[in-house]
């Protein structure tokens, strides 16, 4: 059962990550343009709304792969002297507090969005609606939670850590 949820978590970080990528190309391509353009006289009108809102989707949508390789930030000073049990604890409740503060996350930006439906808040220059990105930070951020949880589930059911171990 584990292993299918794994697979499925996996699969949802892998979309996660390649929203993102193409955020990131998006992203490139609009600085590169508009800069060229800048140099000719002709900037690109709204880049720097398309560049906001794609930060994003860049940023959140990679959170959650991040979170799967290892990739965040951790101080392992002590970790050689610990017991391996304390090891365990100490990244099971790592693990579960990144979950609540993305749970958090996705909670306060899904109510940012409701008031900016709410108020028709957009972005300055081309009018987008700001919250078609805040609901894309929001399920990015559960998908992010989702699998912290996860890991904390496997760390404490089977003591394998998916981001030492690789897939399974």
């Amino acid at each position: 059962m584990l292993v299918v949820i794994r697979k499925l978590a996996d699969g949802l970080i892998a979309l996660s990550a390649a929203l993102g990528a193409v955020g990131l190309i998006f992203e490139v391509v609009i600085i590169l343009a508009d800069v060229i353009g800048r140099a000719l006289g002709a900037p690109i009108y709204g880049s720097q709304d398309m560049i906001t809102m794609t930060m994003v989707i860049l940023l959140f949508g990679a959170m959650a792969l991040c979170d799967r390789q290892g990739g965040h930030i951790s101080v392992d000073l002590f970790e050689r002297s610990y017991p391996v049990i304390l090891n365990r604890l100490i990244d099971i409740f790592s693990a579960l507090l990144g979950a609540i503060i993305f749970f958090g996350i996705a909670y306060a930006v899904n109510e940012s969005a409701k008031l900016s439906t709410m108020l028709n808040l957009s972005t300055n220059l081309l009018r987008i609606p700001k919250a078609l990105f805040q609901n894309g930070l929001s399920i990015f951020a559960l998908i992010t939670a989702a699998g912290m949880t996860l890991r904390a589930v496997e760390l404490t059911l089977s003591g394998r850590d998916i981001r030492k171990g690789g897939a399974a």
